[in-house]
């Protein structure tokens, strides 16, 4: 079964280096050093994680000579959110609703209206 694209998401901005190179290229396209910089970790490592974001489809490496540079691609990202918007809009219903019984209880309660 291949996984859906929120799923690839989700799973590629786990990782907090992931989210912090994907924050980066928000300011525009860098190459691998150039996104490698902030990190204690080796070329190699980071480009473990460049593979598994344009394997999501969160990234895209263009050609400019010898160069790859990477740019952000915020089509996947639009679809995760609206996806855990969904989940916003349970609990904004939810908690409406909680709400809504205290206001009840509270109104039916005789030792509340005192207080």
């Amino acid at each position: 079964m291949q996984p859906d694209q929120v799923s690839l998401t989700l799973s590629a901005i786990a990782d907090p280096t992931r989210r912090a190179i994907l924050m980066r290229l928000m300011d525009g396209e860098a190459s691998v050093k150039e996104l490698a910089a902030p990190f204690e970790m080796s070329i190699p490592a980071i480009c473990k994680h460049l593979k598994v974001l344009e394997g999501a489809g969160l990234i895209s490496r263009g050609r400019k000579a010898q160069l790859r540079p990477c740019r952000l691609e915020a089509q996947p990202l639009r679809e995760a959110y609206s996806w855990i918007e969904e989940f916003s809009k349970f609990w904004d219903t939810n908690l409406n609703r909680l709400d809504g019984l205290l206001e009840r209880l509270q109104s039916a309660d005789p030792a509340a209206k005192k207080n």
